[in-house]
């Protein structure tokens, strides 16, 4: 592995790119690699649909930043809310009944396919979100699969999104234009930026963008598609099919960057990464977070307590949350020995698919919460109190906060929309105002 990893080529677009995706034997507590990517063709499949029991996005500094916040703990360590769910209507969602009484809170589907015919009459929401303080800004429209990474690279004013369709959309963020598609072999699993860099990860290897010089690379190694990618200054990690995490070491940018160390210990595919506290934090579909230190690239503790796949970990203050598909968002904490430890569990009726952190005009943190109801969810911290939601015609699988001090925040979703939001600063006060 080290000696494929190892093998980088500048200006090369790869090939030989395939899928080494298995499924493996047996099936029944095994969540399905196919429908977790949204293309499970099998009726029935004898893999679990979580339904039935979908990137590494760079920290959140501001939101790490934030301080005095605490869960308090109870016995056993976990407490557990509960968050009741008012989507109804099945996969079709809601459905028109003779009722007058108005869902404020849940959207029209017939409304987000252009064919409720009830119009204003309609009991349901004909809008993308509900709640105070944001509002959508506006939609790019392109993309023709899942979005699996939204990133601003720093000193550009370009967006640049990754598609199942194999392609890298290059947005003005002037005037929302497409400015550039750059078509790939294989479809992205992953897309992240540092500094002026581009990361994409791909099937079996991770292209380099260098977005000032025009300088790439192809990195070579990755086993399957890289579905979470991380970076710290000057390493890179990126999560593989198999389980492993290869880290890249870059010392100057005319010199391939070196192959530091392949991270093993996961039994399943690794889904996200998280680099925070000096540590490196891995989720995957074995149920598990492993804490690697972030010097020694050794593991020091596996966190268990989902029930289901890992999807996000986000650092906040001086907790981890971690979301999964067995519906549960959960802090973990650390002891007096320096292990974590879980101690808050938040519950959602649906599979949690990524968490995402900001901080609002006032500075009070905001956790984003996307769900396979197709909703993304925004609560107050560590209150967990709803403040809105945010609608979308397929979940949410890419959720990013734009540059410091626009209150912009993007949303991909599994049909290949962009939505742009904003944080209203005005709305805020007027909604504190008429609350005091």
């Amino acid at each position: 592995m080290a000696t494929a990893a190892a093998r980088v080529s500048e200006r090369r677009q790869g090939s030989g790119f395939h899928r080494r995706q298995s499924r493996g034997g047996g099936g029944a507590n095994v969540i399905c690699a196919f429908w977790l990517e949204g293309r499970c063709s099998r009726h029935p499949c004898k893999f679990l649909h979580a339904e039935s029991g979908s990137a590494a996005s760079p920290r959140p500094k501001q939101f790490q930043a934030h301080k005095s916040r605490t869960w308090k703990r109870t016995p056993g360590n976990s407490s557990t809310v509960k968050n009741s769910s008012v989507l109804s209507g099945g996969e079709d969602g809601p459905k028109h009944i003779n009722d007058t009484e108005r869902v404020e809170d849940e959207v029209c589907r017939h409304w987000l396919s252009g064919k409720c015919v009830r119009g204003e009459h309609c009991k349901y929401l004909h809008s993308w979100s509900c709640g105070n303080g944001f509002s959508m800004f506006t939609k790019l429209e392109g993309h023709s699969k899942a979005v699996k990474g939204i990133a601003l690279p720093s000193g550009s004013y370009k967006l640049y999104t990754g598609c199942k369709d194999k392609t890298v959309r290059v947005w003005d963020c002037n005037t929302g234009q497409c400015v550039q598609v750059v078509d790939l072999p294989g479809e992205v699993g992953s897309l992240i930026s540092e500094g002026p860099w581009v990361f994409v990860g791909t099937e079996d290897a991770v292209k380099v963008w260098n977005t000032q010089t025009g300088n790439e690379l192809t990195l070579l190694g990755p086993v399957g598609l890289v579905r979470a990618l991380a970076t710290t200054d000057d390493t890179l990690f990126a999560a593989t099919q198999d389980g492993t995490i290869l880290a890249w070491k870059f010392r100057f940018e005319n010199e391939p960057p070196e192959l530091l160390a392949s991270l093993k210990g996961h039994s399943g595919v690794v889904i996200c990464l998280f680099i925070g506290a000096n540590k490196i934090y891995s989720g995957s579909m074995d149920n598990t977070i492993r804490v690697w230190d972030l010097n020694t690239l050794l593991c020091v503790q596996t966190l268990q307590g989902h029930t289901g796949a890992v999807m996000s970990v986000l650092c906040w203050d001086k907790y981890l949350l971690s979301c999964s598909l067995d519906g549960s968002i959960k802090a973990w904490g650390s002891t007096e020995a320096g292990d974590m430890e879980m101690i808050y569990t938040h519950e959602e009726e649906h599979g949690v698919l990524g968490l995402c952190g900001l901080n609002d005009a006032e500075g009070k943190p905001i956790l984003l919460c996307s769900c396979h109801d197709n909703y993304v969810r925004l609560y107050d911290l560590p209150t967990f109190a709803e403040r809105g939601k945010l609608f979308a015609k397929r979940e949410v699988r890419a959720i990013q906060i734009g540059p410091a001090g626009t209150g912009l925040f993007f949303t991909g979703d599994a049909t290949g929309q962009i939505t742009v939001w904003k944080l209203d600063a005005e709305s805020k006060k007027k909604t504190s105002s008429s609350s005091s």
